[in-house]
């Protein structure tokens, strides 16, 4: 991205924003009537859709996860249309497959799978519109599914990114800054506890900068958790009048 000032003297990004400050989150939960839970959310220009089937019978062999608790099967893909490329994407990708056992990793830590043995979890996760942050809109997305399917979870999981730009700690990408090269780190966090699911850098920074970085991105987890919240208790409260007609 060279000649392109991410960072202007006033500490303004290129889309306007202040250095910690979030993009606009949008969120609906109940959009796919055929799942026990699903959800469509918007951060920024990144758009997701999250459906959760289960918990249910395990399917295929038996054997593969441990009768204790639940298995969580998490399968994440990018639509065909979501980026300006317009290459075809498959669902057995090397990125998509990655993406998909870092979700499954991140709900392992969240979810009470405990008390569900002998059963299965399914989140299917599609980024229908990508510009920054697929992992944390998907993860953000796949969390409102869940609660709407009324799956016992520790805490919400919250995620967002961060980087590193001209001595700046910024929170929550977008795709031209993620171009543009310099470390990234993606947090997913169950606020509440403060108990990190998943933390990803992708370069190489200096230790006395991490955290900053670590930081701007908790906070930004922390600002996401409380717009989650409301998220589902408007849906709550709109469910709550619908019955009560």
């Amino acid at each position: 991205m060279a000649g392109l000032e991410l960072l202007s003297e006033q500490g303004f990004r290129l889309d306007g924003r202040r250095a910690g400050e979030l993009r606009q989150l949008r969120a609906r939960m109940g959009v796919f009537a055929q799942a026990d839970g699903s959800a469509y959310l918007e951060q920024g220009n990144t758009k997701a859709l999250a459906v959760v089937y289960g918990p249910h019978e395990l399917r295929g062999s038996r054997g593969k996860a441990p009768h204790a608790q639940a298995l969580v099967n998490c399968q994440y893909s990018m639509a065909t249309f979501s980026t300006a490329e317009r290459k075809r994407r498959p669902h057995g990708d090397r990125a998509s497959a990655e993406m998909s056992l870092h979700l499954k990793q991140t709900f392992e830590a969240a979810l009470l799978t405990r008390l569900f043995p002998r059963s299965q979890i399914d989140i299917y996760v599609q980024i229908l519109q990508a510009d920054g942050g697929n992992y944390c809109a998907a993860v953000n997305a796949a969390t409102l599914a869940l609660l709407d399917a009324g799956i016992p979870m520790r805490d919400y999981v919250c995620a967002c990114s961060a980087g590193f730009l001209e001595d700046t700690a910024l929170a929550d990408l977008n795709y031209v800054e993620e171009a543009a090269g310099g470390p990234q780190l993606a947090l997913a966090l169950l606020p509440q506890a403060q108990h990190i699911a998943l933390l990803e850098l992708n370069a190489r920074l200096h230790q006395d900068h991490l955290p900053r970085v670590l930081d701007a991105a908790t906070q930004a987890c922390r600002h996401l958790h409380a717009l989650l919240d409301r998220v589902v208790r408007e849906h709550l409260r709109d469910a709550a009048a619908l019955l009560g007609k």
